[in-house]
């Protein structure tokens, strides 16, 4: 088996976007890393804010979507990646990120990388690569490099 690879909430969210123009890109990335049998998890963080930009307004830059469809959905990311529950030490992992930290959403980031170290997940699959290598100890896997 392939390491396990950490699977960020806005790869999350292109998976839903059918319409989305990296749509393709992140289906393809899921088939090629399944044919590796990388082992492809999240942990409840992500379900919360896949649920906050799905069901928010789209002019805060949100889907739009109704609670149930959502539900729907989640079921649907719960049934192809594997979730990793929270687990002791990932708060004081999180406050060992905080001086790489800036102010705001990036404390969001910082709690992933922390649940990935606590894991022992040393990848993370996502379109926003630029917001994970202050953290410099995870590996960013690109969706584009892999779908290909």
């Amino acid at each position: 088996m392939d390491s396990s690879t950490f699977v960020d909430t806005n790869f999350l969210l292109r998976l839903l976007q059918l319409a989305h123009a990296q749509n393709a890109t992140a289906s393809a990335a899921v088939r090629n890393l399944r044919v590796r049998k990388t082992d492809l998890c999240f942990v409840p963080q992500n379900l919360v804010e896949f649920w906050a930009v799905a069901t928010r307004p789209l002019v805060d830059n949100g889907l739009r979507m109704t609670s149930p469809l959502i539900a729907a959905e989640i079921r649907g990311v719960r049934n192809l990646f594997r979730l990793l529950e929270g687990a002791p030490g990932i708060a004081d992992e999180w406050e060992n990120w905080s001086p790489n930290m800036t102010p705001g959403k990036e404390a969001h980031e910082a709690h992933l990388v922390a649940a990935t170290h606590i894991h022992g997940v040393l990848r993370i699959l996502t379109f926003t690569g630029a917001d994970f290598k202050r953290y410099g100890s995870v590996g960013i896997v690109e969706p584009s490099l892999v779908a290909a």
